[in-house]
């Protein structure tokens, strides 16, 4: 197996936990997406252009610097790979605005331009810079947020 296909697989046991993901700048990497469609999540994913998406993953244009927060509602989670430093707060930042947990990989030597935890992985870092586990979020629903 490839070390690409590990990631993918680790990131998708690390956001399995979560039934409504949405997915900041998907880009051409699709296949987490469509990973966690599979294993019965709902996605919907985002980017500043129109992208193709594999079937059953939602997907909107939107900007997560000037978003749409109507995209986000009802999001348990929030994620993005490969997320660059610049996008870190405003993407923080909606998913404090929704009640969303928030979890991101960045490229290369690239460090957290927010507070975070970080949590190894299999094939590296995840970074979880927001998370509700076993709060009550704003709407009044309850969840245990992701499993170890």
């Amino acid at each position: 197996m490839t070390t690409a296909r590990r990631n993918l697989e680790t990131l998708a046991d690390r956001l399995a936990a979560y039934d409504r993901l949405v997915e900041v700048g998907i880009g051409r990497r699709t296949e987490l997406a469509a990973t966690l469609v599979e294993a019965g999540a709902a996605v919907t994913a985002t980017d500043i252009g129109r992208r193709e998406v594999p079937d059953g993953v939602g997907f909107v244009v939107d900007d997560v610097v000037e978003p749409d927060l109507a995209v986000y509602e009802g999001a348990e989670a929030i994620y993005a790979r490969n997320l660059p430093p610049e996008l870190h707060r405003p993407t923080l930042e909606v998913a404090e605005h929704v009640g969303a947990d928030f979890l991101f990989t960045t490229l290369g030597g690239d460090q957290p331009a927010v507070p975070v935890e970080r949590q190894t992985v299999r094939e590296g870092t995840v970074y979880v810079a927001r998370e509700f586990d076993g709060e009550t979020r704003e709407d009044g629903r309850s969840y245990q947020g992701p499993r170890e």
